[in-house]
Parts: C-alpha cells; structure tokens; sequence
C-alpha cells in the first residue's frame, strides 16, 4: 500500500495537471499569449508585477494583442498606437469598466470615480466633469489659483539661494495645494500635519498598487490582512485617509459657502440634498470621500512627478533649458504673469513640456479596463469580465510614430517651421470613456508651473556633480531617483 504522503503528492499532481488542461481550453476564448502555469497563471515569468518591458518581449513574441493570466483571471495586453488607440475607441462603452476584484474592491469598495462601474461611474464623473466646470478649470479662475502656488514655490526657491536642494517636496506641495483649493477650498500649509498624513499615505497607497504585494493580497486575501505588514500598512493608510477627508466634509456641512464661493465638497453636499429620496441617485457621503481620494490622487501625484521629471531633464539638457528661456524672454519678457494661453505663442517651450511628458512617460500601464460584455479587440474575441491593460509606454515609444522614441527630442512636436504641432499618438491621459477628467487641469499646470519656473531660474546641478540616474523608479508612477539641483535666480 502506498504512503499517505505519496498518494497526497499525487492527488495534488493531478489536481494541477486537470487545472493545466482546463485553462488550455479556456484559452481558447482569448487572444493567444505564454503558456501559464497552475495557479500562478503567468504572474511567475512577470515577476508579479505588470512591467512595460516585459510587455514589450511578449509582444514580439504572440503580437500585439496578447493574453497574461494573473493567476486565474485573464488580462488582455493592448501593445502599440493602433491597438491601444483602436482596441481603447472602437468598442469603447464594451471596455469601459474596471475590474472587480479583491485587491480593487479593498482600495475603492467600488465608490468614486477613479474604480466605480455602471449607472455609479456614469452619474459621479458627469458630475465631477460639471463641477470642475463650473468652478473655473479651464477659465481665468483657475489660472489664477495656479499663477499663486507657483509665485508661493518661486518664493521658496528664491530663499534657497542657489544653494543644492531636493525639489520633491516643494513640488509636491504647491501641486497638491492646487487641488486642494478646488476640493477643499483652501490651501495647506508646509506644517500641516493632516496634510503631511494625507500625502504620505497617498503615496504609499499608490505604490502598492503595481507591487507584488498587490498580487499576493489578490492569490490570499484573508491571510494577507491578518500576516502580510506591507498589506495591513496599505488597509491603515486607507483608513486614515479617509478618516481625515471625512472630517473635512464635517467641517463643510456647518460653513457652506455662497453659490460663487463654493468648492468641489460645497457642491457635492447641496446635490446629496437635492436627491435625497431619489432613487436612481448615487450621491452619499461614502462616494464624496472617495471621489475626493481620487481626485486628490489624480491631481497631485500624477502632475508633481511630472514636473519632477521636467527639472530633471533641463539640468540633463541645459542647452534645450537654455532655448525655452530664449523663447521666454524673446515673447514674454521675465515679468509677465504665465496664462494658459500663452502656450500658442510659445511652441518650443510647449513642445518640450509635450516631449517631457512623452519621454518621462510616468504611467507606463493605464489603469486596467474591463470588458462589461462580450466583445472583440482587433478581430480577437474577449469575454465579458476579461481585464484590459493598454501599454502607454510602447504608444509613446512607438517607432512607426516618433522618428525618436528613445530619444530626448522636442522636434517631435515641431513642424519644419518651428511651428507646434500635435501628435496622435501623444496619449499620455489614456484615451476612450474613461480618458482622465483632470486632463486640462493637468495641461494648465504643467505649463504654467514649469514656464513660471523657468521665466525666474536657471536650473544646475550642484557643483561637482557631473550626471545624474535618469533611470525610473519603478512603481504605480514611475518617478525619478532622487537628486538634487539648484536653482540659480536670473
């Protein structure tokens, strides 16, 4: 008679072997893909993490619509401007959703906007959408909250004295005062403690999102939350996070302000009035603090390691630094207040801000889709519930459409002419239904924060330093190593 451990091994060998046979039939309702292996689907040969190089390999291999199983759950890879753009636009209400499971459901409970669904995404981005509207972005009144953070960060410049520093920090905290005023309807101050609790915990939030412990919580949920400290510090940072922008709508509810005054909370609190009793309404406050949590994320970490990267690279490349400052003081002058607008009478310094975002590309993978019903992508069949992940890096490093994608080079967005011109496949906000809503939030920003900037210094790196890692951090966002520079007052 066999051993109890013989027969227990060969039972589980079965098991796995039934397991491997199954998911060779199952495959054949998706795009082809590498072979995954019993319950770790391909998340081995990934290294538990979705890295745009890697994509890259695979699609050489299986093309540029490929199949990775994240353990048991299928995700469909868009890779290269045409199935990005097409796969993303021509079934785009059947790849609007977003995935359901575990690991989402823990970050969001499927409230806001940013990982809702259904009638519940539609109302809560229309709204935001409206609201944002209605408060200025896009008009002089937010150009005049962004021209007062980036005097406030001139200012902190200017006290440095040419003297080496981080600009981490600086940035990060006008970029998230500028959110902050339209959320919260006004600004932090650097000794904020909330605010220093909030931006480290979104940070830390962020971060887990592409980490292998995201994938090991998705494979064991309940052992995750009980043992795993990089899982229980992730549930902590999410509750105090929305502890502190729950007390922030408490203090809202008994000072709201008049109709011209109001912020993004004023005006969500009136519409939960306004609907109370309706039942095709999804305004409550559980979707207020989420949305806020979106909002706060989407529009300060995204645009702040964007202009990280954008100082970065004018000390890499002092002589393109030197020619934006050229235009600058050619067409404007170093007294003029930067507006929005400005932009088209200034296309070299619009194409290097475009190839800024272009090369230091800093959401390599979009937030992954789902598929809400049966559909195709590019003449391949894709079930319903089937993940989406659309590769931005290999569509902002594609060589059918840059003549140098590897390459630092703002005459991509310049004609023979000198004059600006837009690209196609310039898509560094996704494309589709659920295209980032703070894209001009974002534009404006950019533009008038890293003009201002380089209209009041010239950016070094500290004396004796010769290069710098330009290399990316790998995470959710790709950020720069840290490094320092100085910014020398002209």
């Amino acid at each position: 008679m066999l051993p109890v451990s013989v027969m227990l091994l060969s039972f589980v060998v079965s098991l796995l072997f039934v397991q491997f046979l199954k998911w060779q039939w199952i495959r054949r309702q998706y795009p082809p893909g590498p072979t995954p292996y019993p319950f770790f689907g391909n998340l081995l040969q990934m290294n538990f993490s979705v890295h745009h190089e890697l994509l890259k390999k695979m699609a050489k291999i299986h093309g540029n619509v490929f199949t990775l199983w994240l353990s048991s759950v299928p995700a469909v890879v868009l890779q290269g401007f045409q199935a990005v753009k097409e796969g993303l636009t021509a079934h785009a209400d059947d790849v609007a959703g977003r995935p359901t499971s575990e690991g989402f459901y823990v970050l969001t409970r499927g409230n806001g906007v940013m990982f809702s669904n259904g009638w519940l995404w539609k109302q809560q981005r229309r709204f935001g959408l409206v609201t944002m509207r209605k408060m200025g972005v896009g008009k002089k009144d937010q150009e005049y909250r962004l021209q007062e953070e980036a005097s406030h960060l001139v200012e902190y410049l200017h006290k440095t004295n040419g003297k080496p520093l981080d600009p981490k920090m600086p940035i990060l905290y006008t970029v998230s005062n500028v959110i902050a005023s339209v959320i919260f309807g006004h600004r932090f101050s650097e000794e904020d403690e909330n605010f220093h609790c909030l931006i480290d915990s979104v940070d830390y939030i962020t971060a887990f999102g592409n980490s292998i412990w995201f994938f090991i919580h998705e494979m064991f949920p309940w052992l995750s939350r009980r043992f795993l400290e990089p899982v229980k510090r992730v549930l902590s940072c999410i509750d105090l996070v929305n502890a502190l922008l729950a007390k922030e709508v408490e203090s809202h509810k008994g000072k709201r302000k008049s109709d011209e005054n109001q912020d993004f909370i004023d005006y969500y609190l009136d519409v939960i009035d306004k609907t109370k009793g309706d039942a095709d309404a999804t305004y409550d406050e559980e979707n207020l603090i989420q949305t806020i949590f979106d909002l706060f994320v989407a529009g300060s970490e995204t645009t702040a390691t964007t202009l990280r990267w954008a100082l970065l690279f004018m000390v890499v490349y002092p002589d393109i630094q030197e020619k934006v400052q050229q235009e600058l003081d050619a067409v404007l002058g170093r007294s003029h207040l930067m507006c929005y607008e400005d932009r088209k009478k200034l296309p070299y310094t619009n194409a290097v801000i475009h190839e800024i975002q272009r090369y230091g590309n800093i959401i390599l993978i979009a937030l992954p889709r789902q598929s809400v019903r049966d559909t195709q992508l590019l003449g391949y069949p894709v079930p319903k519930n089937t993940i989406i992940l659309a590769n931005i890096d290999s569509v902002l490093t594609d060589p059918a459409k840059w003549e140098t994608p590897d390459q630092f080079n703002p005459g991509h967005f310049l004609d023979k002419d000198g004059n600006f011109v837009n690209r196609e496949a310039f898509l560094p906000f996704s494309v589709g239904h659920r295209v980032c809503m703070g894209e001009l939030l974002a534009r404006m920003e950019l533009f008038i924060v890293f003009s201002t900037l380089l209209q009041a210094f010239r950016f070094t790196l500290p004396e004796g330093v010769k290069e710098v890692n330009t290399k990316l951090v790998f995470g959710s966002t790709m950020k720069p190593h840290p490094y320092q520079l100085c910014a020398i007052p002209r």
